[in-house]
């Protein structure tokens, strides 16, 4: 941020003080049951409001650079550590907070499923109309996949990473509005900053780790990260909920992304971007942390256009396995707490369900890491597809069966674990088979596509289509198939191999 710093952190200072003059409304709500339905808004939360509109744009003036600089061969931005290049405890400190951020970014649309019953019961609304608000989030995550992975290209991967966190913080008074519209702006808003977060982490992970090392880490960080925000999210409507209601789910994400704001120092720049603007010490300083050096670039092939066919072909891939996944993800296992509950599980026992599936999942994450880096990184994500076929296999078992409780944790287990090994593995797999220039906005169009299912689903949620978890799972279980086959003809090995070979291809 260099001499801007001091207009970033007013802003933060701002906006820190715009959501901390929400909280006395919500301290008074509590006592009345923890409904806000119907209160006016008090002179602290439309300070509070306008406090929050002044520092985001004093934030997002002192995050950027001064000059932007054209992307080009002449910066010498061809950098990437040698094979040989040990994990030091400054790759250690950028993989801890950057798990942190995608498991903090990760919980905000984890959340919406545990949320919706209390919202329709607070707010006196149908089941379709509640639908709007998962509608309007991923419609927000499909707009901030776009919007952050084009800003990653263009200003800087932590840039990027520190605009997310500021965006994430103010929706955090989302659980403080009385009206359901509000809720609605807030919730798209809250959807923006979750969809940036995912493809610009992968993204920066690729450029600093060495190859030896990239794709075990990429996988382990994004799959601890999905996992372990699902996890936190479920955990917390377990703990929490049921105490303070449903709002309280979403101010956590107040103190989770201050804490994230002051760990980003350990955050580095892409050397790309340090070399474009003669940044010249700080590239000094990662050679020296993370074992960055200059690399020769690989001449491209002299059948470019082949090449750039293939490419053609892996995104057509990609972009279909993501959809399938997020007609899953934000489709089947959005609307399975209600599911859940509709068959005559209580919250508590529907939210306990759903963590003890998310436990379940989170030592695959370990196999998932070790398959991808050791055996093969394209079959790891076929794997991952069917195993996500295999659970919408077992949601098809007749209703009766699957109301005993360790079948259907057995189900959502394989569910959880598929779905959540498929993004691990996609969008690492994605930051891999794109060149440098493109990358952020490459693994931005996938992320997007990961999040554009879920908002025809709940399109049809609008319309009164709610399907069962048996329906859902039967009409899912052709399109996952032809993303296997699409993966399995149109992807490539990346396992061990230097991007900038790969960039080359």
């Amino acid at each position: 941020m260099g001499e801007r710093a001091p207009w970033f952190w007013l802003g933060c200072a701002l906006i820190s003080a715009g959501v901390l003059l929400h909280l006395p409304m919500l301290a008074m709500a509590h006592r009345m049951g923890n409904h806000l339905y119907g209160m006016p808004m008090d002179a602290g939360m439309w300070l509070g409001m306008a406090a929050i509109v002044a520092g985001i744009p004093l934030a997002v003036f002192g995050a950027l650079p001064k000059h932007r600089s054209l992307h080009g061969d002449h910066a010498g931005t061809n950098y990437e550590a040698p094979d040989s290049t040990p994990l030091t405890r400054w790759h250690a400190g950028v993989l801890l907070v950057l798990t942190l951020g995608l498991v903090i970014d990760v919980m905000k649309p984890a959340t919406l499923g545990f949320v919706l019953p209390g919202m329709r019961a607070e707010y006196q609304i149908s089941k379709a109309t509640v639908a709007w608000f998962p509608f309007t989030a991923l419609v927000g995550t499909t707009v901030g996949s776009f919007v952050w992975g084009w800003l990653a290209d263009i200003f800087g991967r932590r840039v990027s990473i520190l605009l997310s966190t500021i965006l994430f913080v103010s929706t955090s008074i989302c659980g403080a509005m009385p009206l359901f519209q509000l809720n609605l702006l807030m919730c798209f808003l809250m959807g923006c900053s979750a969809g940036g977060m995912l493809p610009v982490v992968y993204t920066l992970l690729a450029e600093i780790m060495p190859p030896k090392h990239r794709s075990w880490v990429l996988v382990l960080v994004g799959g601890t990260g999905l996992v372990g925000g699902y996890l936190a999210a479920s955990g917390a409507a377990h703990t929490f909920e049921p105490l303070f209601g449903w709002r309280v789910l979403w101010l956590q994400g107040f103190p989770t992304g201050i804490v994230l704001l002051l760990l980003a120092r350990l955050i580095p720049e892409s050397p790309r971007f340090l070399a474009e603007q003669g940044r010249t010490a700080e590239i000094a300083d990662m050679q020296r942390k993370y074992g960055i050096v200059p690399r020769p670039r690989v001449a491209a092939p002299e059948d470019a256009a082949v090449a750039t066919q293939r490419h053609g072909k892996l995104t057509l891939a990609l972009v279909v396995t993501a959809l399938s996944w997020s007609f899953i993800n934000f489709g089947l296992l959005l609307w399975l707490p209600t599911d859940l509950q509709a068959r005559g599980f209580s919250s508590t026992l529907a939210s306990g369900i759903l963590a003890s599936s998310a436990l379940i999942a989170l030592p695959t994450i370990m196999i998932a890491a070790w398959t991808y880096s050791r055996i093969s990184s394209k079959w790891t994500l076929i794997g991952s597809i069917v195993l996500t076929l295999a659970g919408l296999l077992g949601a098809l078992i007749p209703a009766e069966l699957l109301r005993w409780e360790p079948l259907i944790i057995a189900v959502v287990a394989m569910l959880i674990v598929g779905t959540n090994g498929m993004i691990a593995v996609l969008l690492p797999y994605s930051a891999e088979n794109y060149p440098l220039g493109i990358r952020g906005r490459a693994t931005g169009l996938i992320a997007g596509a990961s999040k554009f299912g879920g908002v025809a689903v709940q399109g049809f949620a609008l319309a009164g289509l709610i399907p069962t978890l048996g329906g859902a799972a039967l009409a899912l279980l052709a399109p996952m198939g032809l993303s296997a086959g699409l993966v399995a003809w149109a992807g490539r090995e990346t396992r061990g191999r230097s991007l900038r070979e790969l960039e080359a291809e």
